[in-house]
């Protein structure tokens, strides 16, 4: 099979980019071809004044990029398309030029952007589901992307543009959910059912897990911005009975707020390690007691907790969104109410007290990386749903 995957990446890369590296390698892997268009935001960084209107005319309708991705299916005749992001450089007009050739097309949902300006469902401290209630404009009342309400302007006036346009749902024949959660959120706002699969990310984890730890600290690793609730972390922390260092691996908005909130709160032993390569966080991983995880948005699906079950580590997180699905309350983990520092710090408490009950589910956290995330378990599901795409799309001709 000839697979075209088309990613449009962030400016600093994110899980999504870890997702679509690792499928490539998993296609590959398994014998396929797999032809890679890749743009970048970081295209947009300098441009300044009027030439920003470059930019909101490329979120819109990026000609030149629709004409290129018509000239590669005419070249490449791909049997599948599969689209992860196409926010900003890319844009939604390439879906209606690969639906025009008849190819299949296959979105992967990474995030919320389809119905929430922002991405995330979250504003100000809390989740937010306004859009989804009263219409994407309602995210320019309140700035949601970038704290501009120019900038959320643009992202809603492509929103209401493309599905009023019917470009997702006219020219998609299968969605890519990553949790069950996501999928019910994915209905709620207005995609079809019938055309949502599950699917979850995975990795490879080609190293020995390690269940025992070999150093003494607990780590986080993610993005460093408001929603991801570093800084309850931080607070939990210092009412923490019997603290071990904390390793911060990440960076972000947040940083400098983060490093001032560590002095006032007086947390000595704290090491924020900045932005860390995908092998050396797992490096981290592997030494670490346990994976911190305090989020106070939805999420995806974070590729943090899937890296810390193939560490075989178990994961702190938040009872918010998709985490619950993921990590098992007492079997592969703990869960806290989100933003509640008192419950949070307990959950660290008992980790750091019963350190056999901590390896016992961090084993249970690599089995259960073995039977739901692994390369093997992704593969077939991958390709039932591609399978399905391509039926799907030559039962309507």
């Amino acid at each position: 099979m000839k697979i075209l995957v088309i990613h449009n990446g962030y400016r600093v890369p994110g899980g999504d980019q870890v997702v679509v590296d690792q499928e490539c390698k998993l296609l590959r892997a398994g014998g396929h071809e797999v032809v890679l268009y890749y743009r970048s935001n970081k295209e947009t960084e300098s441009y300044t004044g009027l030439k920003q209107l470059v930019v909101l005319k490329q979120m819109l309708w990026a000609g030149d990029v629709r004409h290129e991705i018509a000239d590669l299916v005419r070249s490449e005749k791909p049997d599948i398309a599969h689209i992860h992001n196409t926010f900003i450089v890319i844009s939604p007009s390439i879906y209606s030029a690969l639906h025009g050739a008849g190819v299949p097309v296959v979105q992967s949902l990474h995030d919320y952007r389809l119905f929430c300006p922002a991405a995330f469902f979250y504003r100000h401290g809390h989740t937010c589901e306004e859009c989804v209630d009263h219409g994407v404009w309602r995210g320019v009342l309140h700035a949601c992307y970038r704290e501009s309400r120019g900038a959320t302007a643009a992202v809603a006036a492509t929103l209401v543009l493309h599905h009023g346009a019917g470009t997702w749902a006219n020219n998609v024949d299968r969605f890519i959910a990553l949790t069950q959660f996501a999928r019910e959120k994915f209905i709620r706002a207005g995609l079809p059912a019938e055309r949502i699969s599950v699917k979850p990310n995975f990795i490879y984890a080609d190293y020995s897990p390690n269940a025992e730890h070999d150093s003494d600290y607990a780590i986080y690793a993610g993005r460093l911005a408001p929603e991801k609730g570093v800084d309850v972390l931080l607070r939990a922390w210092s009412k923490v009975k019997e603290r071990i260092p904390l390793l911060i691996v990440g960076d972000g908005p947040s940083l400098p707020g983060l490093r001032s909130l560590a002095e006032d709160l007086g947390l000595k032993n704290i090491d924020f390690a900045g932005r860390l390569s995908w092998d050396q966080t797992l490096g981290a991983m592997q030494k670490a007691r346990f994976l911190l995880f305090p989020s106070v948005s939805y999420e995806g699906f974070p590729m943090t907790i899937v890296e810390a079950f193939a560490c075989a580590k178990s994961v702190i997180c938040t009872r918010l969104g998709s985490m619950p699905e993921i990590v098992q309350h007492g079997r592969t983990g703990l869960t806290f109410e989100p933003g509640s520092v008192d419950e949070f710090a307990d959950r660290i408490d008992w980790a750091l007290a019963n350190p056999q009950e901590l390896r016992a589910m961090g084993k249970e956290a690599r089995k259960e990386y073995e039977h739901r995330y692994s390369p093997e378990t992704n593969y077939k599901l991958l390709m039932g749903i591609y399978q399905r795409a391509m039926r799907e799309r030559n039962a309507v001709g």
